[in-house]
């Protein structure tokens, strides 16, 4: 998320979406394990774009951070 090419603080953007600020660090850092399908979708509509341009998926076994589920 690029905020400053959108001239919008962080506090602005957490406003506008209905999260706290400290909440926003989480995605933006890349900490997320899961986001509620509504806090996504009031993030690309603040932000003027799609899903797929947040959010990038990882094969956690390639970066070894899989479990063994057997």
């Amino acid at each position: 998320m690029e905020l400053a090419k959108r001239k919008m603080s962080v506090g602005e953007f957490a406003e506008r979406v209905g999260i706290t600020p400290a909440n926003v660090a989480v995605p933006k850092n890349g900490r997320a394990k899961a986001v509620r399908f509504s806090t996504l979708d009031a993030m690309c509509r603040v932000l003027g774009c799609q899903a797929g341009d947040l959010l990038e998926w990882v094969d956690d076994d390639a970066a070894g951070n899989g479990t063994d589920d057997s």
